[in-house]
């Protein structure tokens, strides 16, 4: 089996490489990223002496002539699609949102649409969809996006559901947890917490942590991808979580004690953003029910793995950004 991951340079993707990387019936597995990574601390060490392995710099906007060449080249039974901008605050500069989340998904599947080397296109989607609920909601619970970046990602769910029922076109749809874990980018919570607690400094935690996500280690996510590819029904959408959310407030309380140091002495509690969903909550039984997929990880240890690596490669993050910063 062949499978080419797009976005193939962000922390879903390489959990989910690894992942592949391990089964037997893997014969490629090509990632395309918008650019390589140059901090060795956040590829895991992905593809090291695995000839299976091949990595292209290319972006999916930009350089799609390069990107079509690629995917003819190696032909992959899988393409999936992890390449988005993703952040909640997205009302700033929102039509690179729509660019990428969109109009560059409509033409690659277009492409496709016509290859018969193609067995399934999978699209990363996103639980914020159904926006702020207060219980386990299921794959046909309403759909409410409440940012540019969601409405973005049911734009690109639709459009592939019209292409399936339409045209044919072999797709299935993920809407994750929040995923985290090792090699994640040091703007999400749990590396930028670990990371500034490990440096002596205090961590402002939005809102004084009240938002309640539904935190899934990477690697459970690289499963529960891999059950859908081989296990799952085409045209199906599946929902993939955890029992319970969280708070963020308990996510940093875990981290703080897991550091042996003191809530109070080093998070200070700041106003929450503007318009931000209260609380994420997946019921995932039908991926269940159909592939046997479960999480896995505890939030305890995902934590303390997430922490763990932080720790150790904590001088290879000294010129490493801690804010999100939007591009093309």
């Amino acid at each position: 089996m062949k499978y080419c991951l797009l976005g193939g340079a962000g922390v879903f993707a390489i959990h989910t490489a690894k992942y592949l990387l391990e089964q037997k019936e893997t014969e490629l597995v090509l990632c395309i990223g918008r650019n390589s990574v140059k901090n060795t601390a956040f590829t895991l060490n992905l593809g090291k002496n695995d000839k299976r392995y091949v990595f292209k710099p290319c972006h999916i906007v930009y350089e799609q002539d390069f990107l079509f060449e690629y995917l003819d080249h190696y032909k992959p039974d899988f393409v999936l699609n992890f390449a988005a901008l993703a952040y909640a605050t997205s009302w700033d500069k929102s039509f690179r949102y729509y660019d990428t989340n969109v109009t560059a998904v409509s033409k690659i599947c277009e492409h496709l649409s016509s290859k018969s080397y193609l067995k399934n296109f999978l699209q990363i989607g996103t639980s914020e969809l159904y926006g702020s609920v207060n219980k386990p909601v299921d794959e046909n619970y309403p759909i409410n996006p409440t940012s540019p970046y969601s409405v973005s990602k049911l734009a690109a769910d639709m459009h592939l559901e019209t292409m399936f029922k339409v045209k044919n076109f072999p797709m299935n749809i993920i809407r994750p947890s929040n995923g985290y874990g090792p090699g994640q980018l040091l703007y999400r919570i749990i590396p930028k917490c670990a990371y500034m607690l490990l440096n002596g400094q205090k961590f402002s935690l939005e809102g004084g942590g009240r938002v309640k996500k539904s935190f899934m280690h990477c690697r459970d996510i690289a499963r529960a991808i891999y059950s859908i590819l081989h296990k799952g029904k085409l045209g199906e959408t599946y929902n993939a979580g955890v029992d319970e959310p969280i708070s963020m407030k308990e996510i940093v309380e875990k981290i703080v004690k897991y550091l042996d140091m003191k809530y109070d002495n080093v998070i200070l509690e700041t106003k929450g953003r503007i318009g931000e969903d209260a609380q994420y909550w997946l019921d995932s039984t039908k991926l269940f029910k159909q592939t046997g997929w479960k999480a896995e990880i505890s939030i305890d240890d995902g934590i303390k793995d997430t922490v763990n690596w932080v720790r150790d490669n904590l001088k290879k993050f000294e010129n490493e950004n801690l804010n999100f910063q939007l591009r093309a």
